[in-house]
């Protein structure tokens, strides 16, 4: 075997998994919207700092795909760069 055939492999398992993993550990969320915004003004009308903490992990959860492109677009980079291409040649 050679090593693109294992690649392509790879790849292919990798999608179904994620595919699969994707479509089946779904829940419903009907309405949690709502609830957390009256929870959490509530409790910030009552002197409580759980509306803090739950725009953290609001900018938390807004955060970790931009890294994740961000850290695979430095992986893109770094590739490229090792394999001698110029940084202003044309693709």
């Amino acid at each position: 075997m050679s090593l693109r055939s294992i690649r392509k492999k790879f790849f292919i398992l990798t999608f179904c998994l994620t595919v699969g993993f994707t479509t089946q550990v779904t829940t419903p969320v009907e309405a949690q919207c709502p609830m957390c915004r009256m929870s959490a003004e509530s409790n910030l009308a009552n002197g409580g700092t759980e509306g803090k903490g739950l725009n953290t992990g609001i900018l938390y959860l807004l955060a970790l795909p931009y890294a994740l492109i961000g850290g695979l677009g430095y992986v893109w980079y770094r590739n490229k760069k090792r394999s001698g291409i110029e940084e202003g040649a044309p693709y």
